[in-house]
């Protein structure tokens, strides 16, 4: 069944031009980029004109980005990368709670592992973290502190220049992950006083399996793979040539889209957001109902099971999701929705939408059809 989509923070199509920058680095323009024959060289070319590109749209030098593997890789590189680099300085990490798992993991695999202090932020009940509360957390120890610039579950955009500016003050590194966040809404290394910031091509229109960390001048990172000299010696392996190449040309295409889309999907979000309240009973609206991505809507209902729900969904051809996939196989109710102050119970029927370039009125206008008549007969 042709299903209309609504799961693009978990990831999206590739653009149609993406796919076509791609082809020659495929077929024609095949060659490594640390091999010296004329086919090394162009796809070097391509390479560092990538990096360029890529360091302009986030404001940052392209000497700074580095290209891997996507998200997950970067916020472990800069997690353990910093926290190894700094350790001669302190053992202390500060850290939201919501984080994505790519970030808590690695830093409660430091906690357990190599002795690492964590203190973990709580947000408020829209999901945002207060700067003040980073502020006092900041001890002489402290080599590291991690927010996301947006949830990717409840979509809310934290006060991450704010911030920046406390860790900037302190001497601090900043990881900002940044990838729900990257070709949806602006975002400026040098306007968030990030040190570090992770960034995936797949959630913006460009393949999978490509991403990029960017590492401000001057902080100090470890190698996390090693084994070669690629991107400056910061990490090893072949790089992904087509991939570069599809993520900067998504980057493009977002650049040039962005205005106009931010528009278009905060008209349909806000449709959601109010009309999913005013036609199914026992409905909480999750997240900051106006600093959030434009794409973002999230909701629990009282009396269903999520997965029944999205279950019920994808057979009237709707796909969604209930948050993150990396945990869409996990019984446990999420992190982020029990910070929150979402009970168990809750937690397990809540249903996230979110919309992309492609997504449609008339396909927002049978979602709110369909999902009135799916929750009232999961009800009975």
């Amino acid at each position: 069944m042709c299903k209309a989509y609504f799961d693009y923070a978990s990831t999206t199509p590739v653009d149609p031009e993406v796919a076509a920058a791609m082809m020659p680095f495929l077929h024609e323009k095949f060659g490594d980029a640390s091999s010296p024959h004329s086919l090394g060289q162009e796809a070097k070319k391509a390479l560092e004109d990538a990096r360029e590109c890529l360091a302009n749209f986030i404001g940052a030098k392209a000497e700074e980005i580095i290209f891997n593997s996507g998200a997950t890789e970067s916020n472990n590189h800069a997690v353990i990368g910093v926290a190894r680099a700094h350790k001669a300085k302190g053992k202390h990490i500060i850290v939201s709670s919501i984080e994505h798992h790519s970030v808590l993991e690695p830093v409660e695999y430091l906690k357990d592992h190599e002795g690492y202090e964590v203190t973990y932020i709580k947000p408020d009940g829209d999901g945002c973290i207060d700067p003040e509360d980073i502020k006092r957390a900041i001890t002489k120890k402290t080599i590291l502190i991690a927010v996301m610039y947006a949830s990717n579950e409840i979509g809310t955009i934290q006060p991450v220049a704010k911030i920046g500016a406390i860790a900037k003050e302190h001497q601090v590194p900043f990881l900002v992950d940044a990838v729900q966040a990257v070709g949806h809404v602006p975002v400026d290394v040098n306007g968030l006083n990030a040190g570090l910031l992770s960034l995936s091509a797949h959630k913006f229109y460009g393949p999978k399996g490509v991403g990029a960390l960017y590492v401000r001048k001057g902080t100090e990172l470890a190698s996390l793979i090693l084994g070669g000299d690629q991107e400056r010696g910061r990490r090893a392996s072949t790089q992904n040539i087509a991939g570069v190449v599809g993520l900067v040309r998504a980057i493009e295409l977002c650049g040039q889209k962005m205005t106009e889309e931010i528009e278009v999907q905060t008209r349909l979000r806000d449709r959601l957001l109010s009309e999913v309240p005013k036609r199914i009973t026992g409905v909480k609206v999750n997240g900051h109902l106006s600093r959030r991505l434009p794409n973002n809507a999230h909701f629990s209902f009282d009396q269903v099971q999520g997965e029944s729900l999205l279950m019920s969904l994808d057979l009237a051809g709707i796909a969604a999701s209930m948050g993150s996939a990396c945990t869409s196989g996990a019984l446990e109710p999420s992190h982020v929705l029990r910070a929150i102050g979402l009970s168990d119970e809750a937690a397990h029927g809540v249903l996230r939408v979110t919309l992309g370039r492609w997504t449609t009125q008339e396909e927002v206008e049978a979602l709110l059809q369909k999902l009135s008549k799916i929750v009232k007969s999961l009800r009975i």
